[in-house]
């Protein structure tokens, strides 16, 4: 049988690793296919994905906006905040109330992040750093304030800095619904049949790293950048876990009510009805 190689572009963090430990330490049998997994940070996927690079990736919904020509949405593998999300933080001083105009850095413009930033916010300027350096930023004098996702939601306080308002709170109390953050996607031109084929290997790789989660949690360790288990395992349960599984009605509802309110305040450039493969 001939081996077909999907590449599998995803963060090199704790959530991600744990979503793809089956696969990528061969826990299941994947049948036809060989999985290459390519790991960068979430905003050079973003970019690799208008370009069509990799056959699966994860990337922002934000990004998913300008690459749904190219991808569909995966009915799995999301990460989503309930009333939790990207968190602006600054040192001990600067109140909420003085951000209008000031710097904020930020982990990349297609980052949902930084979307949702700009619905909060209308009117300040964006530093774009690496995520890893957003404090540092800060701490350089470079920015004033901090957009902080991954882990930095957890260790803002060990870095001296306190939170000005969770962004993923803020949207809950607007709205009532979840906040979409991050997806995954595959390439439409592979068609639905091999589609439709690798999605299952890559559900059931989520549901075995849900099912044997200390053994997924130890692999997914090494990605933690010095986080200690307990850390880890907190921030794999907020972003892996049902909503993960499958896209929900609710969780569909969320994304739906996002890039149409993002569209209408002209914080994207195109309005699209997102697309996802039947699970």
């Amino acid at each position: 049988m001939e081996t077909s190689l999907i590449r599998i572009g995803h963060s090199p963090d704790p959530d991600d690793a744990f979503m793809f430990y089956a696969l990528a330490k061969e826990r299941l049998h994947a049948g036809r296919f060989r999985f290459q997994h390519i790991l960068e940070a979430i905003e050079v996927l973003n970019s690799w994905a208008m370009e069509g690079r990799l056959e699966v990736t994860a990337l922002s919904v934000h990004a998913y906006v300008y690459v749904a020509d190219r991808y569909i949405l995966l009915p799995h593998g999301a990460s989503i905040g309930r009333n939790y999300g990207p968190i602006l933080v600054a040192k001990p001083g600067l109140d909420l109330a003085e951000l209008r105009g000031k710097r904020i850095a930020i982990p990349g413009r297609l980052t949902t992040a930084f979307l949702v930033l700009r619905l909060y916010l209308d009117e300040f300027q964006a530093v774009s750093v690496p995520f890893e350096r957003v404090f540092d930023a800060v701490e350089s004098g470079e920015a004033d304030a901090a957009l902080v996702i991954h882990e930095g939601q957890l260790t803002f306080g060990a870095r001296g800095f306190i939170k000005l308002v969770d962004l993923g709170a803020w949207w809950y109390e607007r709205t009532a619904l979840p906040l979409p953050l991050g997806a995954n996607a595959i390439r439409k031109d592979l068609g639905e049949s091999c589609c439709l084929e690798v999605s299952k290997y890559l559900q059931a790789s989520i549901d075995y790293g849900l099912a044997h989660r200390q053994e997924a949690l130890q692999y997914a360790l090494q990605f933690g950048r010095g986080m200690e288990e307990a850390l880890a395992d907190r921030f794999v349960g907020m972003y892996v876990n049902e909503d993960t599984r499958v896209w929900n009605q609710e969780c569909r509802r969320g994304l739906e009510h996002l890039l149409n309110l993002a569209w209408e305040q002209g914080v994207i450039t195109k309005r699209i009805h997102p697309e996802f493969l039947p699970d």
